[in-house]
């Protein structure tokens, strides 16, 4: 009975020393908020009262029923496989459970963004207005896309755009080029099979990346 009053003691203490790591009175109503999160960073919107209404991946909600554990925290393996599975819902989360233990940037976007964000309470209903099970999308719909669009109007990812823009350097370089060229090549020769049908492709796609480059 003692060691479960102790753990008991032991786990208000450190509740209580997470929720005084954010100070409720730095956000207003319709701030945007971002943390960091796994590879990516992770947007939400404070509607007040100690709550952030984000969108977020969840494989929980497909494999069980049990609203109460489907409330808790996202912990990022569920984040992870939803992800993979393209499941999620735009859910309202205390400040400390949508952080993570991570330092939250506030209206961090109305630099980068080219649009004036729209009135607080105007953010926050949009907000309000898509709760709800989502078709998750990483590079089309995610939790950025959401919150782009309730504050400033225009559902856009700089994330998706970075991402993007790094890939197509990656594929379409010169490199890219030579090594799909020597591998279409190498495999022709190592199958025994060069011919004209199998030739023209493997030059057709490597002539495109080269001119992409």
């Amino acid at each position: 009975m003692f060691l479960y009053q102790l753990l008991n003691f032991f786990f208000a203490a450190s509740k209580a020393e997470e929720n005084s790591k954010y100070d409720l009175s730095l956000y207003k109503r319709g701030d945007l908020l971002e943390v960091p999160r796994t590879l990516f960073t992770h947007f939400g919107i404070y509607l007040g009262d100690n709550r952030v209404a984000h969108l977020i991946p969840d494989i929980l909600p497909v494999i069980s029923k049990n609203k109460s554990s489907i409330a808790k925290m996202v912990t990022n393996n569920r984040l992870l496989l939803g992800v993979i599975t393209k499941v999620a819902s735009v859910r309202v989360d205390s400040v400390v459970d949508f952080a993570y233990g991570s330092e939250i940037l506030v209206n961090h976007m109305d630099k980068v963004c080219n649009r004036p964000p729209l009135d607080g309470d105007e953010v926050a209903r949009r907000a309000e207005k898509l709760l709800g099970s989502v078709t998750y999308s990483l590079l089309w719909y995610n939790c950025e896309h959401y919150v782009m669009y309730c504050r400033y109007g225009m559902a856009i990812s700089y994330q998706t755009y970075q991402f993007c823009t790094t890939v197509r350097k990656i594929v379409c370089s010169r490199m890219s080029a030579y090594l799909t060229a020597l591998c279409g090549v190498g495999i022709m020769l190592y199958l025994g099979c060069v011919t004209l049908s199998t030739l023209v492709p493997t030059l057709l796609v490597s002539f495109t990346i080269w001119m992409a480059a």
